[in-house]
């Protein structure tokens, strides 16, 4: 290669480079739909939206579960959830980064009107463990989640 396309090719580098930096990052590996299954059960318990607002990961119910009506509220949640729809409600908040998992977040049992601390990590590609507990992580239950469209 002579120096002239040496240098053609050093410039063109130089100018491509910085788009490359400023070029967005793919979405963390979490954020998608999620299909949730009772811990205690194994049934399948709905699917959740997990997407990142404010640099937070955050939860919707984006499909009921099989049996549950369309329409059904939130009935035992305390508000502002209160009688809100469970469709679209959010039941998962505020989870930050913390290395390969998300930690210091809440979950939401639409069910129960409880709320819990949560953290949650990948077990596998297309499999999440979301560990909601009272207090300290010891004191708590695990939900698998399953990666689905």
């Amino acid at each position: 290669m002579n120096s002239k396309a040496a240098w053609i090719f050093g410039v063109l580098v130089l100018l491509l480079l910085p788009a490359r930096l400023r070029a967005d990052p793919s979405p963390p590996p979490v954020v998608g739909m999620w299909q949730a299954y009772d811990d205690k059960t194994g049934h399948p318990n709905g699917v959740i939206r997990l997407y990142i607002q404010n640099g937070r990961l955050n939860g919707v119910v984006a499909r009921l579960r099989d049996g549950v009506p369309a329409d059904a509220t939130c009935f035992k949640c305390s508000p502002p959830m209160k009688d809100k729809p469970i469709l679209g409600l959010v039941i998962l908040w505020g989870l930050k980064p913390d290395g390969d998992s998300w930690g210091g977040g809440t979950v939401l049992d639409p069910e129960s009107g409880d709320t819990y601390r949560c953290n949650i990590r990948l077990a596998a590609p297309d499999k999440l463990e979301l560990r909601g507990y009272v207090g300290i992580s010891l004191f708590g239950r695990t939900q698998t989640w399953v990666r689905t469209r």
